[in-house]
């Protein structure tokens, strides 16, 4: 954890400045946004069945479509 003490007639703006400085320094920003888009791995099942759905669809919309059915 961070921590900037303010100093003696130090106004809020450096205060901060130097507590964005530190944060950026250390790289827990950095860290945060790598962590905030990663998702669990997808199961071998799930994968398989999403695929064959995807594919079924897909074998779907090309029958209207030779039945002269817009797609």
């Amino acid at each position: 954890m961070i921590e900037v003490r303010k100093r003696k007639n130090e106004n809020i703006n450096s205060l901060i400045y130097r507590f964005n400085k530190r944060v950026q320094q250390s790289g827990i920003l950095k860290e945060a946004k790598k962590r905030k888009y990663t998702t669990r791995p997808i199961n071998k099942r799930k994968k398989r069945l999403a695929a064959i759905y995807r594919h079924q669809k897909a074998q779907a919309l090309q029958k209207m479509a030779k039945l002269g059915f817009k797609v």
